[in-house]
């Protein structure tokens, strides 16, 4: 896996970002501690200033995401949520808490498989009132899901093309969970204006070239799923017909 070295926040004007020119630093060398603006609400969330896997600062695209899913709430409500982490970078669930606090959602978190970053997703649950912490999975893209019978029926993230030699992983990884989808209970067809059951809900605020940007959603439909622009650089990718795929069903 490439390791970039840089900091995503790097990439971005100061006025970028939503959140407070005060920060406390915990450890000159790990964390960073700041205070972030959300819809309706201000979260302290600790984050990576450095990581080995680039697990660095919340990029704008998270809060761009959230504006566009608070403007209407049956996009979520009702739902089994997984946040699908991005691999390289943040590892905060900062998405996921803000998710839980405001619409009580069943929501789990997911991201590479290392301690730290699911004791600093555990950590931001507690600094932000969400107790019991929300359900962690430990799960690099393309590698066997830890879950052989998944049950979220939406999958929510921000931000996670940057790594362009990772889309065949992450597009495997789609297509086991949204393929090897199953329902806790009755599935009722979804309304007109509702997201399809599963779904694969992504914002994406290119820092990339169309070419390899391109990639992602080319190589989504040739394994078999249908991608849907939204609006506002989200992108709803569902599958375009029922299939079972246990490629990454563990044994």
């Amino acid at each position: 896996m490439d390791i970039a070295l840089f900091s995503p926040s790097s990439l971005f004007h100061e006025d970028d970002a939503s959140s407070t020119d005060e920060e406390v630093v915990e450890n000159c060398e790990t964390y960073v501690e700041r205070s972030h603006q959300f819809p309706g609400m201000e979260l302290l969330i600790r984050e990576f200033s450095f990581h080995q896997m680039n697990a660095n600062l919340l990029w704008p695209g998270t809060f761009a995401f959230v504006e566009w899913l608070v403007q209407d709430r049956s996009r979520i409500e009702r739902r089994h949520i997984l946040e699908l982490g991005r691999q390289n970078d943040s590892g905060t669930g900062a998405l996921a808490i803000f998710l839980k606090k405001l619409y009580d959602v069943d929501i789990t978190t997911s991201d590479y498989d290392d301690e730290e970053i699911e004791e600093n997703i555990a950590h931001n649950c507690r600094a932000n009132g969400v107790t019991p912490v929300l359900p962690h999975i430990k799960h690099s893209w393309g590698d066997p899901f830890p879950n052989p019978h998944p049950e979220w029926d939406l999958i929510v993230a921000s931000d996670i093309l940057l790594y362009v030699k990772q889309y065949a992983n992450l597009i495997k990884t789609l297509c086991f969970l949204l393929n090897s989808y199953k329902p806790r209970e009755t599935v009722v067809a979804p309304q007109p204006h509702e997201l399809p059951r599963p779904a694969f809900l992504m914002s994406w605020r290119r820092r990339i070239g169309k070419e390899d940007e391109s990639l992602f959603f080319t190589g989504c439909e040739t394994a078999g799923l249908q991608v849907q622009h939204l609006g506002s650089r989200v992108y709803c990718i569902s599958p375009t017909k029922p299939a079972i795929n246990h490629d990454l069903a563990s044994s």
